[in-house]
């Protein structure tokens, strides 16, 4: 068993990985099991998650529940009888209400024992059931064992706690640390959430770019913000290197369309494309020199200034070789994007439909959600 100065940490290849890592670490557990997903879809692989909450709360383990209302809105209300039975702990994040549908909690993590946690991109869904490359979504999740896994575990406490989304005024709320780094000796969690303060984890992210030599990422919905996109051409035109790993194929469309909007002025500015094209790509990697960040996040308008959201930065030089390798089989699946290429693709009717996407995703949407937070229920 790891010790407080010896964490151990493991990187999670797609649902072939990342799930019986997560079942062990239910089976194992003692004291507690704290999970959240955006979406947890009914099936044979939800059932086995079920069952191991069910046998964990008759080892008298105290087990807590969390999903987005929207992520998992096809599940059913009846789904988690077998677990409340036994006195397992439910809860709906932000329920269905026109009035602020908009905002959702998009984090991804599992917490045993305040011991062991694994954080990354993954649902459960059977879309993820695979090695991401023959079949199941492309994802990534990372296993550790800790005293980084305490502090994640007291991330997922403050989101249980307001899950039902009745806040209390916003002065208060700041308080609860809706976006907040939590900081330990080689790590930094970058809590993120809607409200005015810019986003923890792009604000590391710009720090870390603006010295950078080689930047590599994978991201599912790509969208930055134009100080970011900045960010990443100004490393090319100082010498160093930005390689981008995109959806080739995509479960929201409208988000892929967007993202190739951006992709004629980064090829002119020396920025390289490449996109994944076995699978859906769902990862969410980004390695900048000597350090990585991944968790839940993706690099567009909605993960950095609506969601909430959950991501780590590592500095230790094993995970960031580990990560290196992760980029470089993804790599080996991709297909590059080239100037050339995109200009003799470029039709009229094309670049029409990925403004389009770019204007409703980068404008309407976070202005829904800005309009929503404002006007959301409070305690009295």
């Amino acid at each position: 068993m790891p010790t407080e100065s010896s964490p151990v940490y493991r990187w999670l290849r797609a649902g072939d990985e990342i799930f019986p890592a997560m079942l062990a670490a239910i089976d194992a557990a003692e004291r507690s099991v704290c999970l959240e997903v955006y979406t947890f879809e009914d099936s044979l692989l939800a059932r086995r998650f079920r069952d191991a909450l069910v046998r964990a709360r008759e080892r008298r383990v105290r087990v807590r529940v969390l999903v987005d209302a929207v992520g998992s809105i096809r599940l059913s209300n009846h789904f988690w009888a077998p677990l409340q039975q036994t006195g397992g702990e439910i809860r709906i994040f932000n329920p269905l209400a026109l009035r602020h549908v908009a905002i959702r909690n998009h984090r991804k993590l599992i917490a045993c024992d305040e011991r062991v946690a694994i954080v990354g991109g993954f649902n459960i869904s059977p879309a993820y059931e695979g090695n991401g490359v023959n079949c199941g979504w492309c994802d990534v999740g990372i296993q550790i064992e800790g005293p980084l896994a305490r502090q994640l575990a007291a991330s997922f406490d403050e989101m249980f706690e307001r899950a039902d989304f009745q806040h209390k005024p916003f002065g208060q709320l700041r308080r609860l640390g809706t976006k907040k780094v939590v900081a330990l000796a080689d790590e930094q969690i970058l809590l993120s959430g809607p409200g005015r303060e810019i986003s923890p984890f792009k604000l590391s992210l710009r720090k870390d770019l603006r010295t950078a030599q080689d930047v590599r990422i994978v991201i599912a919905y790509f969208l930055p913000t134009w100080r970011l996109r900045r960010d990443l051409t100004r490393v090319v035109r100082r010498g160093g290197r930005v390689r981008l790993i995109l959806a080739g194929k995509s479960d929201v469309p409208l988000s892929q369309l967007a993202a190739r909007s951006l992709y004629r002025r980064f090829l002119a500015s020396g920025v390289e494309i490449y996109e994944y094209q076995p699978q859906i790509l769902h990862t969410k990697l980004v390695i900048v020199d000597g350090a990585v960040y991944t968790g839940s996040s993706n690099l567009d308008t909605r993960s950095l200034r609506i969601n909430y959201e959950l991501m780590i930065r590592f500095t230790d030089a094993d995970i960031v070789a580990g990560a290196r390798d992760i980029f470089d089989e993804v790599l080996n699946n991709c297909r590059r994007i080239t100037a050339d290429d995109w200009r003799r693709t470029a039709t009229l009717w094309r670049r029409i439909k990925q403004r389009w996407a770019y204007f409703l995703l980068n404008r309407i949407d976070p202005y829904i959600a800005r309009y929503q937070w404002r006007v959301l229920p409070r305690h009295p």
